[in-house]
């Protein structure tokens, strides 16, 4: 079947599909996340918060952006990292024969590139240089503007404790100096590094039938960079 008869539900299923249950998820952290709030508040003998309140609260928003940074950052750093860094066996890494950049033939780009190929990737200035980084460069933005974001909410939230427990509140500045602060954003990071590292090493042993992320299931497992 061509690309062209596939309605735009199925050939957009991925985006729509995961980004429909990235919206549920987030409203029930905010069920919960408000629920587990005002027990606080209740046990401090303080008042309670309704919905509307806490989605705009630095609580909520710290919550959400140092998850957010820690998986834009898995992705900057995949995506620069299997530039040259390969797994033997595993189809997350290129060929082993292809490590670095690779040349412009490779790549499609400059003279070699095709008449479907992008716009930019047929010229040879400062366009072809920053179209080739493109994918890396944005996903090295957000993470940089999720985890700005995180230590912004982060700091109000870590100031509205400490007003609760009487206690001075600090600046932007201290704070991102705070266990706190490395603390939220090193408890998520570790966990995106080993998710990548465990999705390197057992895809070399280990198959899902039909997922581009596995090997075909008969594919020996020295077989590297091939997808199924």
């Amino acid at each position: 079947m061509s690309a062209r008869r596939v309605g735009f539900w199925r050939s957009n299923s991925l985006t729509l599909v995961f980004g429909g249950a990235f919206l549920v998820v987030l409203a029930a952290q905010a069920v919960a996340g408000r629920a587990q709030f005002n027990e606080q508040m209740a046990v401090a003998g303080l008042q309670q918060i309704g919905f509307g309140a806490y989605l705009t609260s630095s609580d909520f928003a710290v919550d959400v952006t140092e998850n957010w940074q820690s998986e834009f950052l898995q992705f900057f750093l995949y995506v620069y990292g299997t530039v040259h860094l390969v797994q033997r066996g595993s189809p997350e890494s290129k060929p082993l024969d292809r490590v670095g950049s690779e040349s412009e033939r490779d790549q499609r780009m400059g003279d070699h590139a095709r008449s479907d190929s992008p716009r930019w990737a047929g010229t040879k200035d400062w366009r072809q240089a920053l179209y080739g980084h493109s994918l890396g460069l944005v996903m090295a933005a957000f993470f940089l503007l999720s985890w700005f974001a995180q230590s912004v909410s982060g700091a109000a939230a870590y100031n509205g404790e400490r007003l609760r427990q009487l206690q001075d509140p600090i600046g932007w500045g201290a704070y991102l100096g705070s266990a706190d602060f490395w603390d939220r954003s090193l408890q998520n990071w570790q966990s995106e590094l080993l998710a990548v590292s465990a999705m390197a090493v057992l895809s070399v042993y280990l198959r899902q039938r039909g997922s581009p992320e596995s090997k075909p299931v008969g594919s020996p497992h020295a077989a590297t960079g091939i997808e199924g």
